[in-house]
């Protein structure tokens, strides 16, 4: 069975590649294809991978190419992740937004509006030539903002499109722990959008677990999101929200703290990684270790100012082993095997939330089987979750429509029409400064 990664070139390619090893089941992936626009990257990154499988009987032969169309054709699945602009552009994205005063985070608010307008046409272009070239291939997304990503490419691919994230599942998993629950036989009632969610519900043995975890202030405190959010906060809602709408219940405090950091997120990685692709310009240089060191630096400093401004602390060990790929290999196993499994997704919302309509991508527990991913029933949503759902969503709406059209007044009002965007001018002043540093917006008149 063939993989094909598109951004094969990038940091997190060798936890995908992790996964595969792990994997000696009939019909798994035998053959990688990696491809990138940036040929020097992916020899780096075929180092490591090559490390990786050193003394691992039959382990999945890897190639590398800067040809789009050569690494799709025969694809049973095409792995995206993919960053057009680069971290650089993700930390223009940044500084833009941080000047006016609004966020600048690469999913959430100014920042994931401008990553989304540069990155749809591409991932549009990549869903059409998938639709060409390798029609039976099933495209999993790990591209961001991956939500909205994942509705541009399904456009083109319908369900054969799939959205993947490792948030809720390490929101699951973190509430099962503490819990005193195995995580592996807990079934998550998570509903919402990517980096929008909430878990509402924790069941084990048929049993729902939250309102243990509510009642009880020293276990609901004593994980990231209890420090991130604040106990009472968290029994206010009822539920535990995905980590990311931190930026979204304390905003003015986010806001200020990636203000007065010395580097933005994107700024940090930018260097960060540069310094490990250097390295790796030195063929005598131990590629996994070097790799490995920078990813453990890279997970720990993860949503550093969010977990200051809450006084949260360092991560917990448990939480720096990433999880996007396991997913990933769970949802490829479920489909090439007809192996049936539950998995949070981004899928198409057919009829599971009836605040939305039938083509958008939600993210919600899905059973999984060689049909592909299928939403499960959920319950409606609260009214403040629902609000926030549908305000967003209809802004991603605003950003496919300015990506299709080239029009500059759809994206002002994606921008402005956004809950953590506060006037119109400031929404024009981001188009405009936007456009300023990303010559790919260009096509925005």
């Amino acid at each position: 069975m063939k993989l094909t990664i598109l951004g094969g070139g990038g940091f997190r390619v060798p936890l995908v590649y992790g996964a595969l090893l792990t994997d000696r089941g009939e019909g798994r992936v035998t053959d990688v294809v990696l491809h990138d626009l940036d040929a020097g990257r992916l020899q780096a990154v075929a180092r490591v991978l090559a490390e990786q499988a050193a003394g691992v009987p039959d382990a999945p032969a890897v190639t590398a190419t800067t040809d789009l169309d050569d690494a799709l054709r025969g694809a049973d699945f095409v792995f995206s992740a993919i960053r057009v602009g680069g971290l650089e552009g993700r930390a223009d994205d940044e500084r833009v937004a941080l000047a006016e005063g609004v966020l600048g985070q690469e999913t959430v608010g100014a920042g994931g509006i401008a990553y989304g307008l540069r990155t749809v046409p591409v991932a549009v272009d990549i869903a059409r030539r998938v639709a060409r070239l390798a029609p039976d291939a099933w495209l999993i997304n790990f591209t961001n903002p991956a939500g909205l990503v994942t509705e541009a490419m399904s456009r083109h691919l319908g369900d054969r499109v799939i959205g993947i994230c490792d948030s809720p599942v390490g929101l699951g998993r973190r509430i099962a722990r503490v819990l005193g629950a195995d995580p592996n036989e807990a079934w998550i009632d998570y509903v919402g959008l990517n980096h929008l969610g909430w878990v509402r519900g924790l069941r084990v043995a048929g049993r729902d677990e939250l309102p243990r975890l509510l009642a009880d202030p020293g276990l609901l405190g004593s994980f990231e999101e209890g420090k991130l959010f604040g106990v009472d906060w968290l029994r206010s809602l009822g539920a535990i929200p995905n980590e990311y709408l931190h930026y979204y219940y304390f905003n003015r405090e986010t806001v200020r703290a990636y203000q007065q950091a010395e580097k933005t997120r994107g700024a940090f990685l930018a260097g960060q990684q540069a310094r490990f692709y250097e390295e790796m310009r030195d063929p005598d240089a131990a590629a996994l270790a070097a790799w490995d060191r920078t990813r453990a630096e890279r997970e720990a400093t993860y949503m550093a100012e969010n977990r200051e401004t809450a006084g949260a602390g360092d991560r917990d060990a448990d939480d720096l082993s990433g999880g996007y790929e396991k997913v990933a290999l769970a949802l490829m196993r479920a489909i090439a095997r007809d192996e049936r499994a539950t998995l949070i997704l981004n899928v198409r919302n057919g009829s599971t939330l009836g605040a939305l309509d039938a083509d958008a991508v939600i993210e919600v527990p899905c059973l999984v089987d060689a049909n592909g991913a299928h939403p499960m029933a959920a319950a409606p949503l609260p009214g403040h979750a629902a609000g926030l759902v549908t305000a967003v969503k209809a802004v991603e709406r605003e950003v496919l429509a300015a990506a299709e059209s080239g029009s500059r007044a759809m994206a002002v009002k994606a921008f402005a029409l956004h809950p953590l965007v506060d006037s119109v001018n400031v929404a024009r002043r981001l188009v405009e400064g936007y456009r300023e540093v990303h010559p790919g917006l260009a096509y925005l008149r």
